[in-house]
């Protein structure tokens, strides 16, 4: 639980244009850049430039969507997207000290080929790799592999009998999935490459280990091909709005990305993620909880709001989203982050209405205010994400077999 004194963990999440839908209008927006390694790497640079924790990077497995479960085939809004994990990589040579948190979808994927290309990211970027599972209902997307076949789906079917069976068998995939990433990065120890010129013995086949998973969905035997990353596991994250994914953040995430609209939201999803870790035998893991926001910024006040209002006619609708949509002046929002924290949530993700507008805002506006209240870092002090969040670097559980 943390408290008004704990500094916070700060990240953004990176997507497209910004995260309002007419955002790749703006002026100073770059849509023609979209789909080029600069654009990325410009946007990770600011981030580190204000000392954040992280950055995600979006993705999925269909095109971007105003409607939850299926294409919208609109033409207005920024459409297609370059594969988060590979965007990453190519971020990591260029920054020093930022996390690099890929979203990865792992319902039509295989955790052996996401288990070694983010061990090669933990690798590239010398210890600063994790990666955000998500899971995807969309009957559409499942189309594209034709393994299996999802029934179309509407917001309300999600309560329904046969909905709450299909969330609870895509989440408990998921878990599986993530075990199935945590044991492929221990089937290495951390000494199992030799390198002996002399003797000709590059690696001990004694310090590589099946893994042997057998589950509902998946059996892998190993070992992965990758030597073990150098934080021995990245961070795993996943977004949850309900139960099931509250579930998969407590039993099996270093981190949860949550979306609610009150501190009283923030207070009874930071209590369902504690219980589910408890639950799950983990009480004493860190589990960090950050709360999600879509923020628009500037210094006036009411300017903000002018401009997502600006932005919305433009769009022509009022953009919402899952998260709550602040809109205020960075003083503001650092007062809502401190008030929120006394909920128990260990820090913020935060999606910039417009890139890279609002990014800026956040770095040169918003860091500096809660520098001055003693709430944020004031310089990197530790050279990997895990260090960055305060989680300790894992055993390998294979090491004393």
């Amino acid at each position: 639980m943390s408290d008004a004194r704990s500094p916070l963990h700060l990240a953004v999440a990176l997507d497209g244009a910004g995260w309002h839908p007419a955002a790749w209008r703006e002026p100073d927006a770059r849509p023609d850049e979209l789909f080029t390694a600069r654009y990325w790497t410009d946007l990770a640079t600011e981030a580190e430039r204000g000392l954040l924790d992280l950055v995600t990077i979006e993705d999925s497995l269909g095109l971007q969507s105003s409607r939850p479960f299926e294409p919208d085939e609109q033409t207005d809004q920024v459409r297609g997207r370059l594969d988060a994990v590979l965007v990453a990589a190519r971020i990591a040579p260029l920054t020093r000290h930022i996390g690099l948190v890929p979203v990865a979808v792992v319902t039509h994927t295989e955790p052996f080929h996401l288990s070694k290309a983010i061990a090669t990211l933990d690798h590239v970027s010398t210890g600063r790799a994790g990666v955000q599972v998500r899971v995807c209902g969309r009957a559409d997307e499942a189309a594209h592999f034709g393994r299996r076949s999802l029934p179309p789906l509407r917001l309300e079917d999600l309560d329904s009998p046969a909905g709450r069976d299909l969330l609870r068998d895509l989440f408990a995939e998921a878990g599986d999935y993530v075990e199935v990433l945590r044991r492929l990065w221990d089937s290495w120890e951390d000494d199992a490459e030799i390198r002996d010129v002399a003797s000709g013995r590059f690696v001990d086949r004694a310090k590589l280990h099946y893994i042997d998973f057998e589950g509902a969905r998946f059996s892998v035997r190993g070992p992965s091909i990758t030597p073990r990353p150098p934080q021995g596991q990245p961070v795993v994250a996943a977004l949850a709005h309900r139960d099931e994914p509250f579930r998969l953040v407590g039993s099996s995430a270093d981190l949860g990305f949550v979306t609610p609209h009150d501190g009283g939201q923030a207070r009874a999803i930071v209590s369902e993620i504690r219980d589910a870790q408890a639950a799950a035998g983990r009480t004493d893991a860190t589990v960090h909880v950050f709360g999600d926001l879509v923020v628009f910024l500037d210094d006036a006040p009411g300017a903000a709001a002018g401009r997502k209002a600006r932005l919305d006619e433009r769009a022509g609708f009022e953009y919402t989203g899952d998260a709550l949509v602040f809109t205020g002046t960075s003083v503001e929002l650092a007062d809502l982050l401190q008030e929120w924290q006394l909920a128990g949530l260990t820090g913020f993700r935060l999606r910039p209405g417009a890139l890279p507008y609002d990014l800026e805002q956040i770095t040169r506006r918003l860091v500096p205010e809660l520098q001055r209240r003693g709430a944020f870092r004031t310089a990197y002090q530790a050279r990997s994400l895990r260090g960055l969040l305060g989680l300790p670097r894992p055993a390998n559980r294979y090491a004393s077999i």
